[in-house]
């Protein structure tokens, strides 16, 4: 990360609330496509939550506390606060040293741009103002947040917006935190209805929901440079799982989430091709 901070841009989408089961079987059954097309090997990796709900699990991602492989570690973090004694910092972490890694990204010379989503990205209280508070600009209106039907569609278009009134040299740390995944989610599934409420499946409907419009959002990404991008949960949610509903708890389908990272190229440089000798120009 040491050498990718500085010469790319970044971008970190979390799917709030996204659980692991659910991601993992609708990659395997092709229901995601523009998501899996990127995801090394087609599947999402198995990682452990750094909090149960939105608020402490981005604050502990902020601080470059990801998501932890779902296995014995240490695991070498990508992204971490210089202090001694740290045992997940590597020779290819990127250290830095400001308290959070949206300000060490900043001192980098990076625009640092939030589109948030949940409750607490929107700025109508001191609660919600405190994560978009880290960063240099900050969106969010309610077509971004959980009763939105088009929240994710209205989120990737407010994010090429942004991208398009960047200078081209201005490098950029893009965060959107989807809300289309929490409940309620009941309206994402045909035929579902606010009275039945929602459920494994209209869960599942609203990743496909994402799915449908993520490639716009990977488009405006990397159209300037070669973007390094992160995809994860921040944690899951139960839907009656032994008896839970919701998250804020401790359960396999809250702390089990989603991730995966990648490279995201930029367009291929359109090629001028020769004309023949005589032809019309």
């Amino acid at each position: 990360m040491g050498e990718v901070v500085g010469s790319h841009d970044l971008l970190l989408v979390t799917l709030d609330t996204l659980r692991h089961d659910v991601a993992v079987e609708l990659a395997a059954a092709g229901r995601i496509p523009h998501l899996a097309r990127h995801l090394p090997g087609g599947s999402w990796e198995e990682r452990h939550a750094p909090g149960s709900f939105t608020y402490a699990s981005h604050q502990a991602m902020f601080a470059g506390f990801l998501p932890t492989p779902a296995s014995p570690g240490p695991h070498p973090r990508l992204f971490a606060a210089r202090f001694a004694g740290s045992e997940t910092t590597a020779d290819g972490t990127f250290v830095f040293d400001t308290a959070d890694l949206v300000s060490g990204l900043a001192a980098e010379g990076y625009r640092t741009v939030c589109i948030g989503g949940v409750g607490f990205f929107n700025r109508q209280g001191a609660l919600g103002s405190v994560l978009p508070g880290m960063f240099h600009e900050s969106h969010w209106e309610p077509g971004f947040g959980v009763a939105s039907p088009t929240s994710f569609e209205e989120q990737v278009t407010r994010a090429e917006e942004v991208v398009a009134a960047l200078p081209r040299e201005q490098r950029l740390f893009l965060f959107v935190n989807v809300s289309a995944l929490h409940q309620p989610n009941w309206f994402h599934l045909p035929g579902a209805t606010r009275e039945a409420g929602d459920s494994r499946a209209t869960h599942a409907a609203a990743l496909e929901y994402v799915d449908r419009h993520i490639g716009r959002l990977f488009a405006a990404a990397s159209s300037r440079r070669r973007c390094f991008a992160i995809v994860c949960s921040d944690h899951g949610t139960a839907y009656g799982d032994d008896g839970y509903t919701g998250h804020r708890l401790g359960h396999p389908a809250v702390w089990t989430v989603p991730y995966a990272h990648f490279f995201l190229e930029p367009p291929a440089p359109l090629q001028s091709v020769p004309l023949e000798p005589g032809a019309a120009r």
